[in-house]
């Protein structure tokens, strides 16, 4: 700042004014909704709440943590999640690196496919009958297949293997390695920004998905906790005791709905820090060459 103009000084100013303000308005709602979670029903009610609790209490907490369908839609996200994500990785890290290889024949057709994918597609009822007619409707991988490689992503990490100087490829094919070899011990290995990058994106899109459970999923033990929060905001139907035997409310309605929010973007709220280094990197790596 020391030397820079004044100029210089005053857009750097605004600049950091801007982005704290605007960070400030992001903020809020997330503690709103933790004030909330732990503010008393008096509170709640008297629309005293705001981002801090009032009449502290940690009742909805301990009553979303003593329901056994918490943490049946809880555990049905993790394993979403993780296998989504890693059936995601694996097909895509395939695919991207396949077509990113300028010797295979009908590569320009396939990615003509692929990006058209990314502007039209099947719609609802038709996926809905596929997967009826594979018996896939009511089953866990009902909420993986349809969902197995995103375009954009293996466009993106596409890119990002063009980016790898192709000096490594054949001072590795010198050496007599195949393509598993390349792609697994040279290119994966280079490709750290962009695979926890797109790691992220797909954890994240299962983690928040829920359309498709509430449209391929009857059985309750299997919807995810994405659906569990929207029949208790949406339905209002929890399947917790709120009151006691004289009628009279334990926990606020909207304390619970607010606990099982914070719970549901908790996990992602702890993961987000340790990609968040990769992130930028990754994407403005993978957009160097096309």
């Amino acid at each position: 700042m020391s030397r820079c103009t004044w100029s210089e000084r005053l857009g750097i100013s605004f600049n950091y004014a801007a982005l704290t303000l605007l960070g400030m308005v992001t903020l809020f709602p997330l503690l709103h909704v933790v004030a909330q979670s732990l503010s008393s029903q008096d509170a709640i009610i008297s629309n005293r709440v705001s981002v801090y609790p009032v009449g502290f209490q940690l009742e909805a907490y301990k009553k979303l943590l003593q329901d056994d369908a918490f943490y049946r839609a809880s555990g049905i996200a993790i394993a979403r999640t993780v296998v989504g994500v890693l059936v995601n990785m694996t097909l895509t890290c395939l695919m991207a690196y396949s077509l990113s290889r300028r010797t295979l024949k009908g590569r320009s057709l396939v990615m003509n496919l692929i990006i058209f994918t990314m502007l039209f597609n099947g719609g609802m009822i038709p996926t809905f009958l596929v997967l009826k007619e594979l018996r896939l409707i009511n089953t866990f991988w009902s909420l993986i297949l349809p969902q197995a490689v995103s375009a954009f992503n293996l466009v993106l990490l596409k890119n990002f293997f063009h980016s790898i100087p192709d000096s490594i490829e054949e001072s590795a094919c010198i050496d007599g390695a195949g393509h598993g070899t390349i792609l697994f011990r040279l290119f994966l290995p280079l490709s750290l920004p962009a695979i926890a990058t797109l790691t992220l994106f797909y954890a994240v899109m299962h983690w928040n998905a829920y359309f498709d459970a509430v449209m391929y999923i009857n059985d309750s033990k299997l919807i995810p906790l994405q659906v569990y929060l929207r029949n208790i905001i949406a339905l209002d139907d929890s399947g917790i005791e709120l009151t006691d035997n004289l009628g009279l409310f334990l926990v606020s309605p909207e304390s619970l709905k607010a606990a099982t929010i914070v719970a549901s973007v908790l996990p992602m709220l702890v993961l987000y820090p340790f990609l968040q280094r990769y992130f930028v990197k990754g994407v403005m790596l993978g957009a160097v060459k096309g």
